[in-house]
């Protein structure tokens, strides 16, 4: 019973310290220390036996995990980012936009690059990075809150993109391993959810944004934006383009022979193409290229301590008995893998380690029972995609602090209702449809 309330209150903790404006680098180890110790896991390594979790040694290898796997990503991503900025691409090309579609539809362009980018391979951090320079020109010619952008790159990331049919990213690709399906699996159903998540998605953004707007809130200019600058010239607005576009396009050739490392190639493909596009323009590419990589070391740190808390709370007793209680649900099979990977993606603020863990055990009996592995392939990719945006999640962390530098009181609030409601109703409806 303590390990339950130690597990449960560690994370409410740290969701309260997040929202509060804690550093997630100190909320997040700290609250990991009470889950370990309410969970009876020893603090050090010397002090445990052969084998035994402890809290230090669990924590850290969460966290060098996760830099471990994606340090080139968040690196090339950041600099990709800073270059588009830098050289004044990210403004062309929005300056662009706004006068091809009208400023009423700023939000639009965001969102619709966003889901271009994530349904091309390219991660959901990664896009985050690339697209936030454009987001932010946009807003400021449109003269929209600021502290929407989170809330506008999330939405076409990890909601109608990340776990629909046919998507490339790993949160589509997971139940493949151990249902036999493809990433294309359910895609009849897939396709009408995913349009009424990015239908309704997008009218609740639009309507979010409007009444801010109508309250009297517009766009914030900082000391540090870029475009505050006065660029001599700014590249043409499809030369702008060109770096994002090879970022795709080398993510897309290389997806299936490199996996996760063609996306190291793609943002390294679109960095040199945007240097070389623009090499004359950069004040100091020296000075570019090393704040986008301190930039990363923040982003990826702030991600990885919040894997840390995740590993550490998958090692103690209560998570474990949650996960046998969630994965043994009775009634139907498709509502309880549903609530099973929703509840674990939440409890680790990952929707990838939401199916990893439930997957392995749910998979087995849920076929055998005669459950329908392309029904159950979606439902269970949807899923993941829900609670796992609660406040502490690191993509949530990473987006709106290291790369949008918003706080969670100002842009939490329309970024939760688009991630994590919008999915949840789009789970009910898929398991809905399913099941008729």
């Amino acid at each position: 019973m303590l390990s339950l309330i130690g597990l449960i209150g560690g994370l409410l903790l740290l969701i309260y310290l997040t929202i509060r404006g804690v550093s997630i680098m100190i909320a997040a180890p700290f609250c990991a220390l009470i889950v370990a110790l309410t969970g009876d896991l020893t603090l050090m390594p010397q002090w445990a036996g052969e084998g035994e979790a402890n809290f230090v040694s669990n924590y850290m290898a969460g966290f060098t995990k996760f830099i471990f796997s994606w340090f080139f990503m968040f690196l090339l991503g950041a600099i990709f980012g800073k270059v588009m900025e830098d050289s004044g691409a990210a403004y062309s090309f929005s300056d662009w936009v706004i006068g091809k579609l009208g400023k009423r539809n700023a939000v639009l362009a965001v969102v619709g690059a966003c889901a271009i980018l994530t349904y091309g391979g390219v991660s959901v951090f990664v896009v985050a990075f690339s697209v936030y320079p454009i987001a932010l020109s946009l807003f400021r010619e449109a003269n929209l809150p600021r502290r929407f952008i989170p809330a506008t790159l999330a939405f076409g990331s990890v909601t109608f993109t990340m776990t629909s049919a046919g998507s490339p990213e790993i949160q589509n690709w997971i139940p493949i391993k151990y249902l036999g399906t493809t990433h294309f699996a359910g895609w009849q159903v897939s396709l009408v959810v995913a349009l009424f998540m990015m239908l309704f998605g997008y009218w609740w953004l639009s309507f979010m944004i409007r009444r801010a707007v109508r309250n009297g809130e517009s766009f914030e200019v900082r000391s540090d934006d870029v475009f505050e600058r006065n660029f001599s010239s700014k590249p043409h607005p499809l030369l702008s383009l060109l770096p994002l576009l090879t970022v795709l396009v080398v993510a897309f050739m290389f997806h299936d022979s490199l996996k996760e490392s063609a996306l190291i190639l793609a943002l390294l493909s679109g960095v040199l193409m945007g240097i070389f596009l623009n090499l004359h323009r950069f004040d100091n590419l020296q000075k570019t290229c090393a704040i986008g990589a301190t930039g990363a070391v923040i982003a990826i740190a702030n991600t990885a301590a919040v894997v840390g808390f995740g590993t550490v709370a998958q090692a103690t007793p209560a998570f474990a008995a949650a996960v046998d209680f969630m994965t043994n649900l009775p009634g139907n099979e498709l509502v309880g893998a549903a609530v099973a990977v929703t509840v674990i993606a939440g409890l680790t603020g990952s929707a990838s380690g939401g199916q990893s863990i439930a997957l392995p055990l749910l998979a087995p009996h849920y076929l055998d029972a005669g459950v329908n592995p392309e029904a159950l392939h979606r439902v269970v990719a949807i899923a993941s995609g829900a609670l796992d945006s609660l406040p502490h999640n690191g993509y949530v962390v990473t987006t709106i602090h290291a790369i949008c530098k918003e706080t969670h009181k100002n842009a939490y609030a329309p970024l939760g209702a688009l991630t994590v409601i919008v999915p949840t109703i789009g789970l009910a409806m898929a398991i809905a449809l399913f099941i008729l």
